[in-house]
């Protein structure tokens, strides 16, 4: 059910996948900064490749801390490590929760209420259906989805938040990859500020967060690819803030053809098939990285109308970016003023 990842700042900041393209991703180049510290680092994790930078006195110890941090996670949560926590629950169908995997079962869970289902950890079993967990697509026949969607629905696991245990039930097996990237972005922020850090910026797979300011005091600009050309590097819009997470879902990010129609991975929970609500790019901002993350595909599978209604109503914490089929940019109220775009655009206010 993951998004799209970001793209080496593609479709949230385009940097790996589903991502942000910044165009200020580094240290501005005058001299006051250049005597800023500054430590990097790239790896692999979480089956995507992540990028980390930050600066300040204590940058190279922060950075071998973060990826500790990310190497912990990942091994704690990712459902393609076979002794992973989640492995271990979906084969054995139960099982209790680390602090960390508590932490994220509970937002899910709260996604999966607020936004009535479109995000859901137990959508896994229909991402290997159609083939995207393997790379071996398919359209599945319509009984087969008939079958797998009894299987669908956060509604179906018992989950104890005291003890932390959490049971399938009917569901055959959950996948945080939704929503994990962004929690371990907001970790690495955590994990920035204990070091006293300058500044900071962090793409996991495209998923970008970054801390504070740029060390010369401006704020970070990230470029949101354009869905209708995303191969192209030509930007949606650029987007500046201080202190938060840029992620983006689009559909143009893990797609197959089959007969002359297209189908993208963002499937819908409650049809099996990829979400078609008017939505091509779909853009979360929050200094939440965790939200961010979820709400990035849930934003996308309830489409405009949905989308606008529930930021009203939950959206003290998060602001959008949304473009349509055609063309159209839609922008909340207390980010459209950091947004440039070449795009037709309507403020969403509250």
């Amino acid at each position: 059910m993951k998004k799209l990842l970001t793209f080496l700042l593609s479709a949230a900041l385009l940097l790996a996948g589903c991502g942000a393209n910044t165009d200020a991703n580094a240290a501005p180049a005058d001299s006051a900064s250049d005597e800023v510290p500054k430590a990097t680092a790239t790896l692999f994790a979480m089956d995507t490749v992540m990028s980390l930078s930050c600066w300040g006195e204590r940058c190279e110890e922060a950075i071998d801390a973060a990826k500790k941090e990310i190497l912990r996670i990942d091994s704690l949560l990712s459902v393609g490590i076979a002794g992973s926590e989640v492995s271990r629950i979906n084969t054995e169908g139960s099982g209790t929760l680390s602090a960390d995997g508590q932490a994220i079962v509970a937002e899910a869970l709260r996604l999966w209420d607020t936004t009535d289902g479109a995000f859901d950890i137990t959508v896994y079993p229909l991402m290997e259906l159609w083939g995207f967990t393997s790379q071996n697509f398919r359209v599945p026949a319509e009984d087969e989805l008939e079958r797998m969607l009894r299987t669908v629905g956060s509604d179906g696991l018992e989950y104890d938040a005291e003890t932390g245990s959490v049971t399938l039930g009917r569901a055959l097996g959950i996948d945080l990859g939704g929503i994990a990237k962004g929690y371990t972005s907001g970790r690495l922020m955590e994990v920035f500020e204990e070091y006293g850090l300058r500044a900071g910026l962090v793409s996991l797979g495209g998923n970008v967060q970054c801390c504070g300011t740029k060390p010369d005091g401006s704020a970070w600009r990230f470029g949101i690819q354009d869905p209708f050309e995303p191969n192209s590097g030509k930007f949606l819009g650029i987007l500046s803030i201080t202190d938060g997470a840029v992620i983006t879902s689009g559909a143009y990010e893990r797609f197959f053809e089959e007969d002359g129609e297209t189908y993208h991975h963002i499937l819908d929970p409650a049809t099996g098939y990829p979400a078609n609500h008017g939505l091509v790019s779909v853009t979360i901002v929050s200094p939440d990285g965790m939200l961010a993350d979820g709400l990035s595909t849930s934003v996308y599978i309830l489409g405009l109308e949905k989308a606008t209604e529930y930021w009203r109503e939950y959206g003290e914490n998060f602001d959008m970016i949304l473009m349509t089929e055609g063309g159209e940019v839609y922008v909340t109220e207390p980010i459209a003023d950091r947004l440039t775009t070449e795009y037709p655009v309507t403020v969403i206010t509250a």
